[in-house]
């Protein structure tokens, strides 16, 4: 991928574990872990934001009824796994998110991660990879239908006014972001 290797330093790319699954290696990319545990803090804050703020979230079409069972992390690994993105789709994913969330003035809550996460990560494959599944797969993969995909997709690319181009420089700030992330807080590639 271009935007690896223009953007981003080859140790950086081999520590998030960018580069390896382009040849086939099992396991979870250290990227994963390392998303899953930011987007973990930062529900947490969001959530005692709202509690002292006593500020309302605004109910979105992304928003759930219930809290879902799957942790984060068990939901990225298990789009990962299924969907068989590239690990960089997931930087790129988190790029995405980072911009919708400003863009609506939304929160990141237990009731709508996983609808943005799998709306993400999907519209990000579709940008990045050369091959990609269908949206009926990639929601049989995140657990809704593929009528709800689809109106979560098209709000998800108009509120990004469909900008979806990343430049090397922006990828390179946030790969560059989280390892700092899994440096702090010591996430480790299990193998």
């Amino acid at each position: 991928m271009a935007l690896k290797s223009e953007a981003v330093g080859s140790e950086i790319c081999a520590s998030l574990g960018l580069d390896k699954y382009e040849n086939g290696v099992s396991g979870t990319p250290r990227v994963l872990l390392i998303l899953s545990s930011v987007l973990e803090r930062t529900i947490s804050k969001n959530e005692k934001l709202l509690k002292v703020s006593k500020k309302k979230d605004a109910v979105t079409i992304f928003h759930g009824m219930k809290a879902p069972i799957l942790s984060i992390q068990q939901y990225v690994e298990r789009i990962f796994k299924y969907c068989k993105c590239s690990p960089s789709c997931f930087v790129v994913a988190y790029i995405y998110i980072e911009k919708f969330l400003q863009r609506t003035d939304a929160y990141l809550t237990p009731l709508n991660v996983n609808r943005i996460l799998i709306t993400s990560i999907m519209v990000a494959a579709k940008f990045m990879d050369d091959e990609c599944h269908e949206n009926a797969y990639y929601a049989k993969v995140g657990g809704i239908s593929t009528a709800e995909l689809n109106s979560l997709e098209l709000n998800f690319l108009f509120n990004l006014d469909f900008r979806l181009f990343v430049t090397p420089e922006v990828f390179g700030k946030y790969c560059l972001q989280l390892e700092k992330e899994g440096l702090h807080n010591r996430i480790n590639l299990l193998d």
